[in-house]
């Protein structure tokens, strides 16, 4: 897909809010391998393919297998998936498939035995994040390919 619409060009105010959100969860204390498994999984949900080219490679360049990332979207399946890590992904799953089906009580449970109030909403910001950014990515378009790790700070 090529880029339709340039939006850091047209808008750069709205993106600040977006940018603001990637540098605090850069220093929330939230594991780096965690962060980048719910945004691939997130962007696979939604098809955003700029979206998993960025986050494939951020993850590998931070030592990510090559196993998990081929798994991830059966991570309920594979046994390479630590319980924090199937918390998040099902957190995450559940928040960006809002529209299929409100998240049940049981599962808010179930994450919470493995983050605190903090972290949950740390990592529920990352899910919302990367969900806006897969709609900017998906809606105007990316050079999908040209990211390379560290483009973005």
């Amino acid at each position: 897909m090529t880029q339709r619409l340039n939006y850091y060009q047209a808008a750069p105010a709205a993106m600040k809010p977006l940018m603001a959100g990637e540098q605090y969860l850069k220093e929330c204390g939230l594991e780096k391998s965690l962060l980048e498994l719910v945004k691939l999984r997130v962007s696979q949900l939604n098809g955003c393919a700029y979206c998993l080219d960025m986050h494939s490679k951020d993850a590998r360049a931070e030592g990510e297998s090559e196993q998990r990332l081929y798994t991830l979207s059966a991570w309920r399946e594979a046994p390479f998936f630590s319980p924090r890590e199937q918390a998040a992904l099902a957190w995450a799953e559940a928040l960006t498939l809002l529209s299929q089906q409100h998240p049940a009580e049981q599962l808010l449970d179930d994450v919470r035995k493995s983050f605190s109030d903090a972290e949950l909403t740390s990592l529920t910001l990352a899910i919302c994040n990367i969900n806006s950014w897969n709609r900017f990515a998906v809606g105007f378009g990316a050079d999908v390919g040209s990211y390379q790790p560290g483009d973005f700070g």
